[in-house]
């Protein structure tokens, strides 16, 4: 992966703790991922509708898989953060998901890695890992959410990897037409509690939208850079770097939120950065 494409990455990566952050931050995390999907999907069409053009044919099947996934993984990460701290599940599930990438990639897009890539992805998955289990009492259900939440990312890079490759160079085309099944979310939100639930925040509390939408517009910063650079990178290779972004929530929460971190976790980054630097060489 070239220089400039890894920094990219891990830019991707701040963005997407700092979406996270603020989704986990909210009580009600199936009200604001909708309302980040409402941002999301506005985006989209609009870039739809006026900016870009439509992806080759050859790339459809893979927008329309990768939409209906993603939607699947908002309701799981939803799910995973009702029972879990963020400090636990978002480190596994973004932890387990480039081992994940790496061997879906070798079979479905016949990517050949070499050993020091794949070192680079194991000591970052493994660092994450660690991360996720210093000091944590995991619970048999938690990890399960948690790594279902994994598995779902995982498919969906592959997908993306695939299909954007197909898509003759408009990855900002193939991210926004993927982007407009975010309409799915806000759909499936009124259909479980009603309309009147979802436009509720805006008067009573206005803060929890417009936080959300903010994250929206992050969030697609966030994976458009990824799937822009799945076009050329390895699959694996990209998602564990995108997956650094563990280690900028650590560091984070030491320096604004005043968190705790142990000389483990600690370690368990430099670990991360290690893998980082055997991708990048």
């Amino acid at each position: 992966m070239l220089s400039y494409t890894g920094g990219f990455v891990l830019f991707a990566a701040v963005l997407h703790a700092s979406w996270n952050a603020m989704l986990h931050g909210n009580r009600d995390r199936f009200l604001s991922m909708t309302w980040m999907s409402i941002a999301i999907a506005t985006v989209a069409t609009l870039a739809v509708v006026f900016v870009t053009p439509r992806p080759a044919s050859a790339a459809w099947p893979y927008i329309v898989a990768s939409g209906l996934v993603h939607t699947f993984y908002n309701v799981t990460l939803v799910r995973s953060y009702r029972s879990n701290d963020l400090a636990l599940a978002y480190p596994i599930a973004r932890g387990s998901s480039p081992l994940l990438v790496t061997l879906g990639a070798a079979l479905f897009a016949h990517e050949a890695i070499g050993p020091l890539r794949v070192l680079g992805i194991v000591m970052i998955s493994g660092g994450i890992v660690a991360i996720a289990l210093d000091g944590s009492r995991v619970s048999r259900a938690g990890v399960l959410a948690a790594l279902t939440t994994g598995a779902t990312i995982a498919v969906y890079t592959v997908i993306d990897g695939i299909g954007v490759r197909l898509s003759d160079g408009q990855a900002l085309a193939y991210t926004a037409w993927m982007f407009l099944f975010y309409w799915l979310m806000p759909l499936l939100f009124v259909a479980m509690r009603g309309r009147a639930a979802l436009w509720a925040p805006l008067r009573a509390e206005p803060w929890v939208a417009s936080s959300s939408l903010v994250g929206g517009v992050v969030s697609i910063a966030a994976y458009g850079i990824v799937i822009w650079a799945l076009q050329s990178g390895a699959m694996g290779a990209v998602s564990a770097l995108r997956e650094t972004s563990v280690v900028f929530a650590v560091l984070i929460g030491r320096l604004f939120l005043r968190e705790t971190v142990s000389a483990k976790r600690w370690l368990a980054c430099v670990v991360v950065a290690a893998g980082a630097v055997c991708l990048g060489l």
